[in-house]
């Protein structure tokens, strides 16, 4: 039986993956690829995972104790025996001479930091019969020159060292560094699993927030706020041919360009399903705004509108002035709209 403890520390569509992972300590694989879905929990599980087996007092199910040194080490991100690779955030100057500085997003593991693991894998435990954990999340952002220096670890692995990948793409790793691992199909919560969890949660209305987040009750959990000023947008996208562009799109992308053209897609891919099935996929609780729009709509219109948005979104990150560019784009919703 899981312990409520426990409970508090892993989701509990993880708790027959816990107890596999923790069901022979003494053998223990020097390499586990956790995969599967976005959103499902599989970093936070690895987190959790890379703590228990570091901690001193870990019990017999495995769990972190929370309290001894090493998991206040593991706490405040210091532990002298985990390292965690992730795609590098760099600050880069926005001019010659500019006291401000823009942080560029890198999307790829590089080299260099793979590289720099070897002193860490060359020590020993701080602790005489500990582990070293190394953590890479996501795994498919290693790039060609990364991967292949990290299959070189995994090939001729150190004593006392274990590697916890991270995959949201399975597909895109090199297949020598997968089959170096222990495979693990991380589960995907079930519509009541998580419908329960994030009630526990105090979270409201979630079955339709789970709908618009790809089902993923964590992401419902962290973008509560989002959806306070999602409503709204719906609102004002109810409008039709009444929206005023200059207004509604400082809103949309207020948070971020990206999320307000993922916004819009979902709005006008249910305007069509609603005009073609009569049925909504995102946004259950406005159907008879869905559906008023849906029989004032130019189909044709909107439908190269969705083409628009889609091309778009793909440079969403690209330094263009989005707030002009979205105010564009609802200018031409708006005229798909007759004003019936």
């Amino acid at each position: 039986m899981i312990s409520n403890d426990l409970l508090t520390k892993i989701y509990p569509w993880q708790n027959q993956v816990w107890s596999h992972v923790n069901s022979d300590s003494q053998r223990m694989p020097h390499a586990l690829l956790l995969h599967g879905r976005v959103g499902i929990g599989k970093y936070d599980f690895a987190r959790y995972f890379s703590q228990s087996l570091l901690c001193a007092n870990k019990n017999k199910q495995g769990c972190a104790c929370g309290v001894c040194s090493s998991c206040n080490w593991f706490n405040d991100d210091s532990h002298p025996d985990f390292r965690l690779l992730s795609p590098e955030q760099d600050a880069e100057p926005e001019d010659e001479g500019a006291s401000t500085k823009k942080t560029k997003k890198k999307t790829q593991i590089s080299v260099a930091q793979i590289r720099d693991l070897s002193n860490f894998l060359s020590l020993t435990s701080h602790r005489s019969d500990g582990l070293r954990i190394v953590l890479i999340h996501p795994a498919e952002t290693l790039n060609n020159a990364s991967a292949n220096a990290l299959l070189k670890m995994l090939e001729e692995p150190s004593v006392g060292v274990i590697f916890i990948l991270v995959s949201h793409q399975l597909q895109r790793l090199l297949p020598t560094i997968i089959s170096r691992c222990q495979k693990i199909n991380m589960p995907i919560p079930t519509e009541a699993q998580s419908l329960t969890w994030l009630d526990e949660q105090g979270v409201k209305n979630a079955q339709q927030q789970l709908a618009y987040l790809n089902d993923s009750p964590i992401k419902v959990l962290a973008e509560q706020l989002q959806f306070s000023k999602l409503e709204e947008i719906w609102r004002l996208l109810a409008l039709g041919n009444k929206l005023q562009a200059h207004i509604v799109a400082p809103i949309l992308v207020e948070n971020s360009v990206e999320t307000g053209m993922i916004a819009l897609q979902k709005w006008m891919y249910d305007i069509v399903a609603m005009r073609l099935t009569r049925q909504v996929r995102y946004h259950a609780t406005h159907i008879d705004a869905l559906q008023a729009l849906a029989e004032k709509v130019n189909l044709n219109g909107l439908l190269q509108l969705q083409k628009k948005v889609d091309e778009l979104r793909k440079i969403a990150l690209h330094p263009l002035n989005h707030e002009l560019q979205m105010e564009s784009l609802l200018l031409e919703y708006a005229r798909i709209f007759t004003g019936k």
